[in-house]
């Protein structure tokens, strides 16, 4: 089997190389092709003939987007769009990673496929709009919802907690925000469940479990046996250009009754992340 993997040098898109390794694979980053220009997608997908795409590329600093919204369109929508118009060219599965973003944050419960949509910031916004072209443009297509991801290859929420612990006795964090966190790696390897599906549709799929960003900081220094005071406050007390959805935690269940893989709990995919993480830094790789 032939895969195209786009934004292959990502977080996630890093571990979808790792996991897959066995395929054969084609890597694009930006520079290799730009999947906000219809033709040269149509082109490059039609030269390669891959057998499945995963679209792991993104416009994903949440803040920017406020201030470059066009950028983070160009990237969240029209990208996911002119990948879905090339893969039914050529009639092959897609995958694209979407977001919790794309609801508003004020159900109580964990939130399913059906439920309403609401994005209330521009990330969100333009990651619906892909989600949407997506639905428009392509017959054979897995959207997967995900949330609150961490991994080894880039900057994310938990790198930056055990980076400031480094230099601080003390961090603020919010606890008015609760969600799934979610382990890039665990996400690449349930891509895997998806190679010889035809079960297409939206899915929300993340590791099991909730908490806030404020329990999430206290296991992670907790499990990696680090004394400093985390500190309690309200998103309003901690303002970013960018709204944060209150609860976005999205419930597996459609993903585990299709037959897929269950994902792991968030602490059991924490406590991984962190083995491995720290053996790197050991090895003076990260």
């Amino acid at each position: 089997m032939k895969i195209l993997i786009t934004g292959a040098y990502g977080m996630l898109g890093s571990d979808l190389r790792e996991v897959l390794k066995n395929y054969e694979l084609i890597c694009t980053g930006s520079k290799d092709l730009d999947i906000t220009d219809e033709d040269a997608v149509i082109d490059f997908i039609s030269e390669k003939m891959p057998d499945f795409v995963i679209n792991a590329a993104a416009y994903t600093a949440v803040d920017d987007c406020e201030t470059h919204y066009d950028e983070a369109y160009a990237v969240n929508a029209i990208g996911p769009k002119n990948l879905a118009i090339a893969c039914k060219k050529i009639d092959v599965p897609l995958v694209h990673i979407s977001t919790d973003y794309v609801f508003d944050g004020s159900k109580k419960t964990p939130l399913v496929e059906t439920d309403k949509l609401g994005p209330q910031s521009a990330y969100g916004k333009t990651k619906l709009a892909g989600e949407q072209f997506i639905q428009e443009n392509a017959e054979k297509y897995f959207i997967l919802r995900t949330a609150w991801l961490y991994g080894l290859h880039g900057g994310n929420f938990v790198k930056t907690m055990l980076e400031l612990a480094e230099s601080h006795d003390e961090i603020t964090v919010v606890n008015d925000q609760i969600g799934s966190p979610t382990y890039s790696l665990d996400l690449a390897v349930a891509i895997t469940n998806l190679l010889n599906s035809d079960k297409y549709g939206i899915y929300h799929v993340t590791n099991e479990g909730e908490c806030s960003w404020y329990e999430f900081a206290k296991l992670i220094f907790e499990f990696s046996n680090i004394d400093v005071k985390v500190i309690p406050v309200s998103t309003e007390e901690f303002p970013r250009p960018a709204p944060r959805p209150h609860y976005s935690v999205l419930d597996n269940k459609k993903w585990n009754a299709s037959g897929f893989v269950p994902m792991k709990d968030y602490k059991e995919a924490l406590g991984g992340f962190l083995s491995l993480y720290n053996f790197f830094k050991t090895m003076k790789k990260i």
